[in-house]
Order: structure tokens, then C-alpha cells, then sequence
């Protein structure tokens, strides 16, 4: 599967050292823009629309809110995710990134290869995390917050629990209807279902719930 890429990072360095790693590896990664500030970053990933963007957690500019802010800021661009890449292992910084929207994040002291595999596995909608930092993310996503999910996924049936998954990985729904043999105005009824019981707005908010509940 071929992935574009947005690095985003302040320090140049940084920046062509990753970008000439993944380039180095091929293995169908192509980085197609970099941007050094929170700014940059937001206007990268609308202009652009890579499918993954790389994403340091401490960056200068907008409301100072870094990485995190990005992926809120960029939550309505559809199919991209974020893989946060940072020297920080802190567990405030693992939790933000995560609750803004990131589907993973790895420090910089991760292998290249591990790297690429872990940029083809957010690309394909799943998650990816350096193995102790695993651990934030459960202790902060925990008991308490599984069972609510357990709840509030009752609300849903089978089918709408199936189209609430593809919607949130950012299929289109076409490629829902596709997938279930099911016709694009059934997505559509099945989607404001959705909504409605969850009390959400948009697909955007879709995915941030399924994302923050680790089920998609």
C-alpha cells in the first residue's frame, strides 16, 4: 500500500533525517510536504492531505497546544491519521496527543524499520506504540472508560456497529456500501443512527470516539 507523508517537526534536522530514512527504506512511503510549527502543520495537512502525517509533540506557534492541536485542528481532513513521532516519552504528552485524535506514537529512538512498520500500520487503521508507552494509554483509557464503551456500544445493533467502524477509519460511504453489500442510502440511515444514539455531530466526532475507545 502506498502512503504520502507530511513530517512535522521543528527542528530541520530532524526533518531530513526522516525524510531520507523513509526514502532510503521505499517499502511505498513517498513524503510529500514537512512544516515546522503549528501553523504549518494544520495548512500542510489541509493542502496536502497526506493519508499519515508525522507529528513531533512539542511544536511552536498557534495556541500552544503543539501536536495536540494539530490533530484537532485537523480532525475534518478525511483519511488522514496521525503518528506521533517525539523524543518524549512523558506520560502527559502519550495521553494529549492520543485524546486530540493521534493513532500512535513512537519515540525517536525507534529503528527505521520499526518506524515504517509502524507508519503502514496507522495507515491502515490500526494502532502503533513503542511497548512501554502501550501502558499510558491503557492506564488512562481504562476500566472505567471500557465500561462505558461496552454501554454505550449497546445502543448500537450488529450493522450499525459495523458501519460505525468503516466510518471511523475513514471509509467513504460508498466504500461502506460497498463492503457490506448494502446500498449507499442504508450507510447513510445506518450513520444518522449512529449519531443519534451516541450523541455526536459528525463523522469527525465519530472517529475521535472510536479512536479514543480503541475500536476501530
Amino acid at each position: 500500500m502506498s502512503i504520502r507523508l507530511v513530517v512535522i517537526d521543528d527542528h530541520p534536522l530532524v526533518r531530513a533525517g526522516v525524510r531520507a530514512e523513509l526514502e532510503q527504506a521505499g517499502a511505498g512511503l513517498e513524503v510529500v510536504g514537512e512544516a515546522a510549527d503549528v501553523e504549518g502543520a494544520i495548512r500542510a495537512c489541509h493542502e496536502l492531505r497526506p493519508d499519515v502525517a508525522l507529528l513531533d509533540v512539542h511544536l511552536p506557534g498557534g495556541q500552544g497546544g503543539g501536536g495536540a492541536e494539530v490533530a484537532t485542528q485537523c480532525a475534518d481532513v478525511e483519511g488522514l491519521r496521525f503518528l506521533a513521532l517525539s523524543v518524549s516519552d512523558a506520560p502527559e504528552d502519550v495521553v494529549s496527543v492520543i485524546r486530540a485524535g493521534a493513532r500512535g506514537y513512537v519515540t525517536k529512538s525507534i529503528s527505521s524499520d520499526d518506524l515504517v512498520e509502524a507508519i503502514h500500520r496507522v495507515g491502515a487503521g490500526d494502532a502503533a506504540f513503542s511497548p512501554r508507552l502501550a501502558g499510558f494509554v491503557l492506564d488512562a483509557f481504562g476500566t472505567s472508560e471500557v465500561a462505558a464503551q461496552d454501554d454505550e456500544l449497546d445502543l448500537l445493533s450488529a450493522r450499525e456497529q459495523e458501519v460505525m467502524r468503516l466510518i471511523a477509519r475513514g471509509y467513504t460511504y460508498k466504500e461502506v456500501a460497498s463492503e457490506l453489500f448494502i446500498s449507499i442510502k442504508t450507510v447513510e440511515t445506518h450513520v444518522s443512527a449512529v449519531l443519534r444514539k451516541l450523541q455526536l455531530s459528525n463523522r469527525n466526532e465519530l472517529t475521535r470516539w472510536a479512536a479514543q475507545r480503541h475500536i476501530i
